[in-house]
């Protein structure tokens, strides 16, 4: 099986790289991706897209039918990654997140790729004022750059022409241990800042419901997107990805970060800005579909592989959410220097 994965220097991407070695050793395995974020390694012992076969740079806006002859799986993993940088890129986020996607979707068809796997986001779901677990037929509520481009671009390949099969994973909030750290997530932040400081800042008062999923149990769906049947759920299927057990309020993520490192403490804003980002998920639609490539990881193991890693790097910068493990902060680094254009193309 040859498999192309855009955006594979990022969070997710090492981690599937490795996945997807492991489960399809003889495998053909290739990257692309532009790398401004290659240096952002939790490790720099270690280059994670070793176990590719090929890694090429190059921006995703730009790739042709003849790059995708020969593929018999795209995954979309490129995006622009977070509300924070939609708001700071909103055109550029639609460009990426949604435009390129369609692109390379459609070119991925004509090119005869028999599978296209989407990762897109539960975000879209937005604002959940009943308290309902939102599932698939749901009503979405989009209330960001980001979440926008995300099901627009789902609303686009419902309609792409041709035989492929697509899966739309609509991914709960990423956490967990990676190659490439990102701290501008909510439990990563949170045990970092335990670890840094002795601190677990919540910003908002504690109440909004996010499910979360590993980055591990992410690539596991991935793996399932790849190879579904498509007798089961259909040519395009649009799918939320990962467990009821993961369904939280934000204060009892704080608060199990807490109990995991009695040395931080704990505290919620008292007179925080509005979010109206609250939403619970059903995932039984995933468990019924891929039984084996259900989530496995646990919300302890997680904040303790966080934890153990953070302290064997000797991590203690305190002021880490202005460091290079948050995504925003490199974008802007790179436009600043005049590196790139506010498209986020290389400057002329």
């Amino acid at each position: 099986m040859r498999i192309l994965i855009t955006g594979n220097m990022g969070y997710i991407g090492p981690v599937l790289a490795q996945h997807l070695r492991k489960r399809f050793p003889d495998s053909f395995l290739v990257g692309v991706d532009r790398g401004w974020f290659a240096s952002c390694l939790s490790d720099p012992s270690r280059l994670p897209e070793a176990v590719l076969d090929q890694q090429w740079f190059k921006d995703v806006r730009d790739l042709t039918v003849e790059d995708l002859k020969g593929f018999d799986a795209v995954v979309a993993l490129a995006a622009i990654s977070n509300d924070a940088m939609g708001k700071r890129f909103e055109l550029v986020t639609d460009e990426i997140n949604c435009k390129a996607v369609l692109s390379t979707a459609k070119l991925a068809s004509e090119a005869g790729v028999d599978r296209f796997v989407f990762a897109s986001s539960c975000s879209i779901y937005g604002a959940a004022a009943d308290g309902q677990p939102r599932t698939e037929s749901s009503q979405v509520a989009p209330l960001t750059a980001y979440a926008h481009s995300k099901i627009d671009t789902e609303k686009g390949l419902a309609q792409l022409e041709g035989d492929m099969t697509v899966t739309a994973l609509r991914f709960a909030t990423a956490c967990g241990a990676s190659p490439r750290l990102r701290l501008d997530l909510v439990l990563n932040d949170f045990v970092a800042g335990a670890v840094a400081s002795n601190t677990v800042d919540v910003l908002s008062d504690g109440t909004p419901w996010r499910p979360l999923i590993h980055v591990r149990d992410m690539c596991r769906a991935i793996e399932w997107a790849i190879i579904r049947d498509k007798e089961e759920g259909g040519q395009f299927l649009k799918i939320n990805a990962g467990s009821e057990r993961w369904n939280v309020q934000v204060r009892d993520l704080a608060n199990a970060v807490g109990k995991m490192i009695p040395s931080a403490k704990v505290t919620i804003a008292t007179s925080p800005p509005a979010d109206n980002r609250s939403y619970r998920v059903d995932f039984s639609l995933f468990e019924k579909l891929a039984p084996d490539h259900q989530p496995l990881e646990t919300l302890e193991g997680t904040i303790a592989e966080l934890r153990d890693n953070f302290v064997k790097a000797g991590f203690n910068d305190a002021n880490f959410r202005q460091s290079n493990f948050i995504r925003l902060k490199i974008l802007n680094g790179l436009c600043d220097e005049g590196v790139l254009a506010p498209d986020l193309r290389l400057a002329a």
